[in-house]
């Protein structure tokens, strides 16, 4: 029998099992959509300031490196999601011992995970960038900005699985306290490093490892000392790996991280295409991406919460909820993508005016702008779906549906109606037309898999 657990949220937790749905998932997601947006303003701090203050060339080899970066902290991102999801399910079960095993376990593998990431940058950075296609006049300054920044990624890993961990207990708003002391700091060392110093690419880079550090830190430290349901100490590791755990997390967490890494090879291909026109559409491009940043980000507050919700009410067997939580989660995401992508389309020329001088460059953004603000929207459907899944157990399925509707249908669209046209309008097209397509297919087997769906099942280890 599980050990009695208290889930009153004496330290401010938002509520998961009880209460409004509607009041509580805009509580909870309120901080966390701050949070991701404080992950995306490293890298924006970073290109903004080089744009501004350093050169077009050192902008477009940071830029260059986007498609990357993005590629391998999304998969730490998603085995942050699968801790979320599996304490959250234990959480709602009320069983404190297989929540504390979940937690040491998941630290172990995401800290592992990281390294491995690091190790691997560190040897393949000029190979990665060269097989993207990386200008020769950027692919030096790109080389040194991503083999700097993978030094990272051991703290990405770290912060992630801290991250999970306290929203699965409704904890928000401490990850965004020390996202907004690292994302203080990483401006200012931007600053120090580009304009006092003189550095570059290597300044920016080496400000945003440092303050990824920081918050890492930090957020390990309030967890040993917070003294509730989710604390870690490492003296817990002498306990073991629990290896019924560890699979349940990696079997949420790879193919969570895969799916994020999915998007990003597929985006390969459409910087490959990018790289084909003239270097300002590169840099254009660069300065336009970071609206994706922003607004993908904020409608990821939603899937988390949408994952998290779910999964309490997995744990805690309320059936009626977790289904309430998929619809409220698709109408708060569609919300933000429509209401960001109205805001670009208004002010898309201040935005990019934010990270380029160059009017060529904004010239060339524009042409970016100009689709993408009408389709982010139209994502939710597909990414919140997949968070769904994700929440009731489900993730080797959800990332087969991502490969082949995100995946090769790029690639194909690519060499075809792109190879046609060879128009930017053309290229980016194609994000609108995957996600429907991909939407639609992760609805149905959601649909399915809700109706044949048996919390016991997704609790066994």
């Amino acid at each position: 029998m599980a050990k009695s657990l208290n889930v009153r949220n004496t330290h401010g937790e938002v509520r998961m099992t009880d209460g409004s749905l509607w009041k509580n998932m805009l509580i909870f997601s309120a901080p966390l959509m701050l949070s991701q947006l404080l992950q995306v303003l490293f890298n924006m701090a970073d290109v903004a300031i080089v744009g501004k203050y350093s050169s077009a060339e050192a902008l477009g080899a940071v830029g260059s490196t986007t498609i990357l970066v993005t590629l391998f902290t999304g998969f730490l991102i998603g085995m942050g999601s699968a801790v979320n999801v599996r304490v959250a399910q234990h959480l709602g079960a009320k069983d404190k011992a297989r929540t504390a095993a979940s937690i040491r376990t998941s630290f172990v593998l995401c800290l592992a995970t990281g390294c491995i990431i690091m190790a691997l940058c560190l040897v393949s950075a000029r190979f990665m960038l060269e097989l993207i296609g990386t200008k020769d006049d950027l692919i030096e300054g790109a080389v040194l900005y991503f083999r700097i920044y993978a030094l990272g990624m051991p703290a990405l890993g770290i912060f992630n699985f801290g991250n999970g961990v306290l929203s699965a207990n409704g904890d928000t708003k401490r990850p965004l306290l020390y996202l907004m002391i690292a994302g203080i700091l990483n401006v200012i060392f931007n600053l120090f490093f580009v304009i006092v110093c003189g550095m570059a690419e290597d300044g920016v880079a080496l400000a945003s490892i440092i303050t990824q550090y920081v918050s890492a830190v930090l957020i390990l430290i309030h967890m040993g000392r917070q003294g509730d349901n989710c604390t870690f100490h490492f003296k817990d590791l002498k306990n073991g790996i629990d290896r019924p755990e560890g699979k349940c997390v990696l079997e949420l967490g790879i193919p969570a991280g895969l799916q994020n890494a999915i998007f990003a090879i597929a985006n390969l291909f459409i910087q490959g295409a990018v790289n084909s026109f003239e270097s300002v559409m590169v840099e254009g491009n660069s300065a336009a991406a970071n609206a994706d940043a922003i607004i993908y980000n904020v409608m990821a507050a939603f899937y988390t919460a949408c994952s998290t919700f779910m999964g309490q009410n997995m744990g805690a067997a309320k059936r009626d909820r977790v289904l309430k939580s998929y619809f409220i989660g698709i109408v708060y995401s569609f919300t933000a993508g429509a209401v960001l992508g109205a805001a670009l389309f208004l002010f898309g020329e201040e935005f990019l005016s934010l990270f380029a001088n160059d009017r060529a460059v904004i010239e060339a953004g524009l042409q970016r702008t100009g689709i993408m603000c009408f389709s982010y929207a139209f994502s939710a459907f597909m990414d919140c779906t997949i968070a769904a899944c994700r929440g009731i157990g489900k993730s080797f399925a959800p990332t087969v549906i991502v490969i082949m509707g995100s995946c090769v249908f790029r690639v194909v669209w690519i060499y075809t109606v792109f190879a046609y046209f060879r128009t930017i309008p053309s290229l980016y097209l194609l994000y609108i037309f995957s996600w429907v397509i991909t939407s639609v297919a992760e609805i149905v087997y959601f649909a399915i898999s809700y109706k044949k769906l048996n919390t016991a099942d997704v609790l066994k280890t």
